[in-house]
């Protein structure tokens, strides 16, 4: 017999319950255990497997069956526990063979329980073939489908029959849905799965199920899912391995559960089994990604068509747009397909099939589960790459987790160069070779971008891309052009231009390398544009000095790559014209004598230098000497007597510096005055020579040289200093260290640190500044010199600069009307400082002192803000004030920028007052600047609140420092603000911005006095009564002038009359605009007023003038007889055009000036322009005093022919009466008026002055017209109805001879006529005489009455 070794050991076991002993170990495993037992026959075992090795004889494998059956049932368990714990192979003999034991496996179990009570089930794998499921009856509750294997047959198989390995991914799994009845009332906590009855129901119902079920093959578990009313009805679930006959355990599952429950055998219902196996699940593609288009089908034996698919337990329809269900039915089995369109990664989890039809009054339910995982495609590209068009090669590549050859991939190009390469892959990569030459990247598009696309798709339809970047630069081409060739002179300007011939550039540098030094020069001196071409960058030099000489870089950076250019500059010394020192400046020269001229330096240079007199050249070489640490350069200037006859001529002398490169600079002239030798009263080697009162001015030529003049008088016989300009030496040389630093490359890294001396400096010369405003000017122009460079907004730069502006708001107010336009230009820098701050990390440092605050913000152009900030001093000032910006009316640009406002609590002190209304600064000076980046919105609009100073003052008005008035030395300008008055504060709204404050002046409302009422009043009556004057002398014209003196006599009172109404309505005019603020100053309307008051004035007096001269005329000239006509063309010349022609040249002459600041009369404080009404009053008033006294000296005294003595005292009483006329029209009133217009001037000037011009049109119509007797009767004859009084004729009057002079002489005449001496007569006749004599009397009387 053959060895033979069994390396598998299947046992087929029939359980039957006709026996009740049975012994396992008896039966298999105690031989075993003999037979493994003694060490011999375990040796010989071992040399027997030896020996058929060495035979050849390989051992064989029986698969046996062994067959065991036993009567009790309860055997079946300690079976299986026995067989699962045994370890393999076992080793046992067999007559002479070794035998191994490698498996033991029960497969089949059969049980009987008495007649038709058969029942074989198939243990875990295994199953009945389908021929013995077709030939026995399938257990109760079973249901087999067709051409399928089973679990349970109700009968004994065939001899040899059992139940077989189930084919692979054949196993099954049931789950049963049953219910049973518990005869007890139903409780509500058993709806709850949280109370205490259903857990304890549940866990005793769940253990009796476990106790009844798990004697049947493949019970897995049981579960109770929950309690419905009806009683009580348990629902519960049980898995098996297989379709179990479940009525099998009812009895069991009684005993084993507490009596108290009541359960009811007899109850025990399937609904439903759920059957999870022998349905075929597919899903293509093997490996899905996001995109993929989807397919899985399930096929099952069953032949139903109602079909359902979940994931994860939720249905799935459809009615989705991207799920599609298709069902079919052929040869007796269903198919069902799930097709999922561009499936997402959240599609992923269980997919569930389910085939559901109905046998046995139960639904059978066929699932297939299967689980998908939806994967992204997962790129990782290579980092973006910057590459040069030189030939270089550049490797891009996209990898992924999975092989390459599940995907298609492509590489594509999208930018402005498109250059190709090469593709290659490995396993989980594609790769992207690139060559760039230069000839492939066009000059203008260097630094562009070209976007590489790597591209992954698979089969069914999934796409996923990434882009890498290529940025190609192209090495530019530079070049450097100079507006010189290389050498230049300091103060001279050039330019240097640096050509690209790439436009793309991200930013570009200037360097100056000196020796081993590199200078960066600061943005602000070159600009950089782009050009046709490429780009070009311009460096502009305004005056060059040593800082700028070098080799000059010029340098385009395009990412890491950059382009240079270079060209060298040399700088040669030249002085500045501020440089160049003139001693003297203004001089005297005496003639015939000689003047040493001096230019001097304290710079070094090599220089040759000239003199001449641009009225008698040529140009005279200056001899050079040191004078100290300055180098002067000497001159002596001869005057011969020839030139002495040209005293006073003033000969302007230059001198003019010139370095070796022939760059020159010309000194400012040195004004010489020719002073004739014998005028000379002062005499002084170290200054000069002059006369009484002369002046000469002298550089400042002490040890320091520093800026500034010194000026000398000649008094008496002595030179005393009459001023002195001349500079501290610190501030001298802050001064010139300012300048230095505007000039430099470098000026704004050196700023903060100049700040910081500036500061130090200027509080240590403070004394200094507070007593000469030549320290204060210079301090001044320092802070406007470096207001314009660019600097970082840090704390410390930001204090240094404001506390130097803090001190100097603090010199006394003497000390800045000694600095003209000085507050204009402290606020100019102080602008321009604030708009050239930088932010630093978006912010802007708050700055706060006793007189000043500074406060910012940076707008971020993408999220817009309102600007509001609030400014408080306190005391002494106790002032404070707002500024607000609408978010709505900024404007945003491309850019960030800042808005910075300066509130000032003292300037309004120093500032000029308002040249229109006299108004005082009222509150706070706000200045609110924005960033040169930022523009205006066309209806902004900035807000202000300002807290009053002084609650007294009324008239509120914004206004803003308007840097252009005043010839660009500023003024206060009210355009485009608007006020509201609230009390204790003024809001102003302006439509721009700048520095703003409010102006307030004393009030006008119910102010008036005594005096006010009393020259409206006066002025009114006035004009009322010339009105009135004009009107009589219309009425009664014919009937007083009827003689050539009436006439040219009632002529001159008409225009008198005539040109003081017209006045007086102006005046009105005038007052009346002033008592109401009305802003009138420099404008026409002002100056017209002012013109035609001073005219029409002036035409008043000349009226006057030409009535005492008509007087004059007539009562001098006795014999001298001139028409009417040419007496009123002369009177009509000298009382029109002459008032004419001086008020035009004062016009002229004075304008814009002609008016007042505050009113619109004429000018007195800045060009005494009221001189030019005043001085032709005075001269008036002069000469008609001058009549008067010829009139009263003339009349009084006796000729031939005279009348009686109460005649003479007649005359006499005329005489006084014309008197009390001219002198209160043409003298009083307007002394008066000059009085008024002097500092501290006597209130009763103001008084009398009033009175006098208000009542003057009275005065004429009472003692001009009203006051003639022949007025009042040509008046009453007007107004009479009857005409009772009848008219006089007149009388001749005879027996008067008219005397006649000896004298044949005109001028004999004259005299003997003007001083009243009778000389020789002749009569020639008694009639003659009379009526020569009625003649001149009757002219002489119709002239006074």
């Amino acid at each position: 017999m053959l060895p033979w070794k069994i390396t598998m050991f299947c046992t087929l076991m029939v359980v039957s319950s006709s026996s009740q002993d049975f012994n396992v170990d008896s039966l298999i495993h105690s031989s075993v255990h003999r037979l493994s037992k003694g060490g011999r026959e375990e040796e010989s075992r071992q040399r027997e497997i030896h020996k058929q090795k060495q035979q050849g004889i390989s051992p064989v494998e029986y698969t046996i069956a062994i067959e065991i059956s036993f009567a009790n049932s309860s055997f079946l368990e300690p079976l299986r526990s026995y067989v699962n714990n045994l370890t393999f192979p076992l080793s046992v003999n067999a007559s002479e063979s070794a035998v191994n034991i490698s498996s033991f496996n029960v497969t089949t179990v059969c049980n009987s329980t008495g007649i038709d009570s058969t029942y074989c089930y198939c243990e875990y794998g295994y199953e009945w073939p389908v021929e013995a499921c077709k030939a026995t009856p399938a257990c109760h509750n079973t249901t087999v489908a067709l051409e399928e294997s089973c679990n349970c047959i109700a009968q004994l198989p065939s001899q040899g029959t059992y139940c077989q390995l189930q084919s692979e991914g054949a196993h099954f799994t049931y789950i049963v849905k049953m219910s049973v009845w518990l005869a007890k009332p139903f409780e509500n906590d058993l709806r709850n799965s949280s109370s205490a009855m259903f857990k304890q129901y549940k866990s005793d119902l769940e253990k009796a199920f476990t106790e009844g079920y798990k004697s049947l093959p493949g019970f897995i578990n049981v579960i109770v899912t929950g309690f419905r009313p009806g009683s009580i009805i348990v629902q519960h679930e049980v898995t098996s391995a297989r379709n179990i006959p479940d009525e099998n355990a009812y009895t069991k599952i009684t005993e084993a559960l507490d009596h108290s429950y009541n359960l009811i055998s007899t109850s025990f219902e399937r609904s439903s089994m759920e059957i999870l196996g022998g349905t075929n699940f597919f899903i293509s593609p093997d490996h899905i990604f996001e995109g993929d288009t989807v397919t899985m089908t399930c096929e099952s034996k069953s032949s139903s068509s109602n079909v359902t698919w979940y994931l994860s337990g939720r249905l799935i329809s459809n009615s989705s747009g991207r799920h599609c269900i298709m069902n079919e039915v052929r040869n007796g089995k269903s198919t069902s397909a799930l097709k999922i369109t561009s499936i997402k990664w959240e599609d992923s989890g269980d997919y569930c099939c389910t085939f559901t039809e109905w046998a046995n009054n139960i639904s059978l339910i066929y699932k297939a589960v299967d689980n998908i995982t939806v994967s992204p495609i997962k790129i990782v590209p290579s980092e973006d790459v910057v590459t040069v068009c030189n030939g270089d090669t550049k490797e891009l590549s996209c990898c992924t987790d999975q092989e390459m050859q599940l995907f298609t991939y492509y590489w594509k190009t999208n930018g402005a160069i498109n250059i190709s390469g090469t593709t290659t892959s490995t396993y989980n990569c594609t790769k992207y070779l690139l060559q760039a030459n230069e000839s492939q990247c066009p000059a203008d598009q260097s630094g562009t971008k070209t976007d590489y696309i790597c591209e992954l798709n698979t089969t069914y339809g999934a796409r996923k891309n990434k882009v890498i970047s290529v940025t190609y630069f192209r090495v530019a081409n530079v070049s450097m052009l100079s507006s010189i060739n290389g050498r230049i002179s300091e103060g001279h300007n050039f330019s240097l231009r640096c050509i690209s011939d790439v436009s793309n550039y991200d930013q570009v540098s200037w360097q100056i390398q000196t020796g081993s030094s590199i200078k960066s020069v600061d943005s602000v001196w070159y600009t950089t544009t782009k050009t046709q071409i490429g780009a070009e960058s311009v460096l502009t030099v305004g005056s060059a000095n040593q800082n700028w000489a070098g080799i000059y870089t010029c340098t385009f950076f395009q990412g890491f790559l950059n382009s240079s250019a270079h060209t060298g500059i040399e700088v040669f010394p030249l002085l500045l014209k501020k440089d160049i020192i003139r001693d003297p400046i203004e001089a005297f020269i005496p003639c015939p004598g000689t003047q040493v001229l001096k230019c001097c330096t304290g710079k070094m240079g090599n220089y040759t230098v000239t003199f001449f007199d641009l009225q008698r050249p040529p140009p005279i070489k200056a001899e050079r000497k040191e004078k100290g640490n300055l180098n002067c350069y000497h001159h002596t200037i001869k005057v011969t007597a020839d030139y002495c006859n040209s005293a006073g001529h003033v000969f302007q002398v230059f001198c003019e510096f010139t370095n070796q490169i022939d760059g020159s600079v010309q000194s400012s002239p040195m004004s010489l005055n020719l002073l004739q030798v014998k005028n000379i009263t002062c005499n002084s080697s170290a200054i000069g020579s002059g006369e009484n009162g002369a002046v000469i001015t002298k550089p400042c030529l002490d040890s320091n040289h520093v800026r500034g003049n010194i000026t000398y008088k000649c008094e008496r016989t002595e030179w005393t200093a009459a001023g002195n300009s001349c500079l501290a030496v610190p501030i001298n040389e802050l001064l010139n260290s300012a300048e230095l630093l505007v000039t430099s490359p470098e000026s704004v890294q050196n700023l903060p640190e100049f700040l910081i001396r500036l500061n130090h400096t200027i509080k240590g010369e403070q004394q200094n500044i507070n007593t000469k405003a030549a320290n204060l000017e210079a301090v001044v122009e320092i802070l406007n010199l470096i207001s314009v460079v660019p600097v970082d907004a840090k704390q410390a730069t930001m204090e240094n600069f404001l506390s130097t502006v803090d001190t100097i708001i603090s010199s006394p107010t003497e000390t800045w009307k000694d600095f003209k336009n000085g507050s204009s230009r402290l606020l100019d820098s102080v602008e321009q400082f604030s708009g050239s701050l930088r932010p630093i990390n978006s912010t802007i440092p708050p700055i706060r002192y006793d007189s000043l605050q500074l406060k910012g913000v940076v707008i971020d152009k993408n999220n817009v803000s309102d600007y509001n900030k609030s400014f408080t001093f306190s005391k002494p000032s106790d002032l404070s004030g707002t500024v607000l910006i609408d978010e709505a009316k900024i404007r945003t640009g491309k850019s960030n920028f800042t808005i910075i406002s300066v509130a000032y609590s003292t300037l309004g002190h120093i500032i000029p007052q308002y040249n229109k209304t006299n108004g005082l600064v009222n509150g706070l000076v706000l200045t609110t600047v924005m960033s040169a980046c930022s523009n205006l919105s066309e209806d902004f609009l900035i807000n202000m609140t300002f807290k009053k100073n002084n609650k007294t003052l009324k008239n509120p008005q914004c206004v803003f420092w308007n840097f252009s008035l005043s010839g660009n030395g500023g003024g206060w300008d009210h355009a485009g603000c608007e006020s509201e008055d609230n009390g204790d504060s003024v809001t102003c709204s302006c439509n721009h911005l700048t520095s703003f404050s409010i102006l307030m002046s004393p009030s006008h409302e119910n102010s008036w006095d005594k005096w006010d009422y009393i020259s409206y009043i006066g002025v009114s009556i006035s004009i009322l009564s010339l009105l009135v004057c004009i009107g009589i002398e219309l009425v009664v014209w014919k009937s007083v002038t009827k003689t050539r003196i009436s006439y040219m006599r009632h002529v001159c009172i008409l225009n008198i009359a005539l040109s003081l109404l017209i006045a007086d309505i102006w005046f009105i005019v005038v007052a009346a605009m002033h008592d109401k603020n009305e802003q009138l100053d420099q404008k026409w309307i002002c100056t017209a007023a002012t013109f035609f008051i001073h005219f029409f004035y002036l035409c008043v007096f000349f009226w006057m003038l030409t009535l005492g001269l008509m007087l004059f005329y007539h009562l001098v000239f006795i014999l001298h007889n001139t028409s009417k006509t040419i007496m009123k063309a002369l009177g009509f010349c000298l009382g029109y055009i002459c008032p004419l022609a001086i008020s035009t040249i004062t016009t002229a002459s004075t304008h814009p000036h002609y008016t007042r600041k505050n009113i619109c009369l004429l000018n007195w404080d800045e060009n005494r322009a009221l001189l030019a009404l005043v001085i032709p009053a005075m001269i008036i008033v002069a000469i008609n005093t001058i009549v008067t006294i010829v009139v009263i000296a003339k009349i009084p005294r006796r000729s031939i022919g005279e009348r009686s003595i109460s005649e003479e005292k007649s005359s006499l009483y005329r005489i006084a009466k014309s008197i009390g006329v001219l002198t209160p029209l043409l003298g009083l009133t307007w002394v008066f008026g000059l009085a008024t217009v002097f500092p501290r001037s006597p209130r009763v000037f103001h008084d009398l002055f009033t009175l006098f011009n208000a009542f003057q049109g009275l005065f004429i119509l009472l003692l001009g017209t009203l006051s003639d007797r022949k007025v009042r009767e040509a008046v009453l004859n007007k107004c009479s109805l009857s005409r009772w009084r009848s008219q006089h004729t007149k009388s001749t009057s005879q027996g008067m001879s008219a005397p006649m002079l000896s004298i044949s002489s005109p001028f004999s005449k004259t005299l003997n006529n003007l001083f009243g001496k009778a000389g020789k007569y002749q009569v020639s006749s008694t009639e003659s005489a009379s009526s020569s004599s009625s003649e001149n009397t009757s002219k002489a009387y119709s002239l006074l009455t």
